[in-house]
């Protein structure tokens, strides 16, 4: 890179006011995609499994190529609005909460078809974009109080902390005792559970390898652990270097022809009873809707308070920006065929790595786009190999819990629920969702009612009752 594209870019995205440099952002953007990637093998594998249950191979397989074009093309959109309308480090890409929501619940479980599910993520992201532009998302953020505020950061971290050990294979389900160790003991049974194994020996040394290079101030820790481990995974058998291949042809093909524009409008309210269509799909716009804005807030908020991108008030650097850019690529991310983009929690591992301006997301969004054409080369890097950058930024994350105020009861309590119900639930939504709950019942019974503000009893409201009626699965 020359000095005057260095000096652009520095002086664009105010890298020296940020203390940072080129270098930092783009390795941290480098190691934010390549800790996400995995969602461009994933969430095609999501969104056509109805049609693989239902014994459709055919319309499966053009599924999976269509999404896995708009799951690039929807990442990429959001994230290069986030580089350059925000100006903040942060990726955005399908989340795979909503995406399994997508598929399991308003596909196989209520029988819309994919592009009928395309026009209720449609909406959602209009929705959001109308309620952006009118500033009740940045109302919502101020009315969630400062206990469960401080709270996110670490329960995000474990949050984050389980997603990394679950697909380092280090924790595995346990019929009695819902999760548990890998048994390493197992290396003498089956070949299936030798590679299980040598999988979450791999994830142990990348652990290793970012715990050392960060104590001895090595730039770009995350990204070498990453590399290095991909590397070692080839002789144990990990890294499938076999499954490089380039052709992109049926994949485009089927984009244009099942995925691209492909929103069924009139479909979504046909049936017996207009009116209760009409009502069935606006209790999944809304369900989509709240899941994705808390969700999206929770990772801001923390993620932002992470790198030190607040103000003096505490407040996320440009989030009105931020938060636009998120509505509008869930509207993109639908025309486009795949489920609602979102800012995902894996920002932090670019965070983590050095990433503090617009440039990183820069970086991220240009790999979302070349991954169209060179996804089989990513995808030979093992789950266990990106593993511990998550388990990592856990740690670092789980720092924040020294600021909660565990004196008090009715702000512990709610803190606290709003921690543990992140990992534990599988979602950052809930966490938030129970705090808020908890908050507005413990104030409410202990003479504290006036500490709650009218919008905060209002959204926990909200929740209560989706949870009691519009959880649709």
């Amino acid at each position: 890179m020359d000095s005057k594209t260095n000096g652009f870019l520095s002086r664009f995205f105010h890298l020296d006011e940020n203390n940072t440099n080129v270098k930092t952002e783009v390795i941290a953007g480098i190691t934010t995609f390549i800790t996400i990637a995995y969602v461009l093998i994933i969430n095609p594998q999501v969104l056509s499994s109805p049609f693989e249950i239902m014994g459709d191979g055919q319309m499966a397989e053009k599924i999976s190529n269509g999404v896995f074009i708009g799951t690039c093309l929807g990442a990429f959109i959001g994230t290069i609005l986030v580089a350059f309308y925000a100006k903040l480090p942060f990726a955005q890409a399908p989340g795979m909460g909503l995406s399994a929501f997508f598929a399991y619940t308003t596909m196989l479980g209520m029988g819309y078809s994919y592009s009928q599910a395309l026009v209720i993520v449609f909406i959602s992201g209009i929705l959001f974009i109308v309620i952006t532009a009118l500033g009740i998302r940045e109302a919502i953020i101020r009315a969630i109080p400062d206990s469960i505020k401080l709270a996110m950061t670490p329960g995000i971290g474990l949050f984050i902390t389980i997603i990394g050990l679950k697909n380092a294979g280090l924790v595995v389900r346990n019929d009695a005792t819902l999760v548990s160790l890998i048994d390493f003991a197992n290396w003498r049974g089956a070949d299936g559970n030798i590679e299980m194994i040598l999988g979450a020996v791999l994830a142990l040394i990348g652990l290793c390898i970012i715990a050392i290079l960060t104590y001895k101030n090595v730039k770009g820790a995350i990204l070498i652990s990453i590399i290095s481990s991909t590397i070692i995974g080839i002789p144990m058998g990990l890294t499938k270097i076999s499954n490089l291949s380039l052709n992109i042809g049926p994949k485009l093909s089927d984009f244009f022809e099942v995925s691209f524009f492909n929103l069924d409008f009139a479909g979504l309210f046909q049936g017996p009873n207009l009116w209760s269509s009409i009502f069935t799909v606006t209790m999944l716009v809304l369900s989509f809707s709240l899941v994705n804005m808390f969700d999206s807030l929770g990772t801001l908020l923390a993620a932002a308070k992470q790198s030190g991108l607040v103000d003096k008030n505490g407040e996320v650097i440009n989030l009105k920006q931020a938060l636009m850019s998120d509505a509008i690529s869930t509207a993109a991310g639908a025309l486009v065929g795949t489920s609602t983009v979102t800012t995902v929690v894996e920002s932090s591992a670019g965070i983590a790595a050095g990433g503090r301006t617009g440039l990183t997301s820069l970086t991220t969004a240009l790999l979302f786009l070349l991954s169209i054409i060179f996804v089989p080369i990513i995808s030979i890097i093992p789950a266990q190999a990106t593993a511990p950058a998550l388990i990592f930024v856990g740690v670092l994350m789980l720092a924040g819990i020294k600021e909660v105020d565990f004196a008090d009861v009715t702000n512990a309590l709610p803190a606290f629920c709003t921690i543990v119900f992140m990992p534990f639930t599988y979602s950052i939504a809930n966490g938030i969702a129970i705090g808020l709950i908890i908050y507005c019942i413990v104030k409410a019974f202990t003479g504290q009612a006036k500490e709650i503000k009218p919008l905060t009893l209002i959204i926990a409201l909200t929740f209560a009752f989706r949870y009691a009626f519009i959880t649709l699965g």
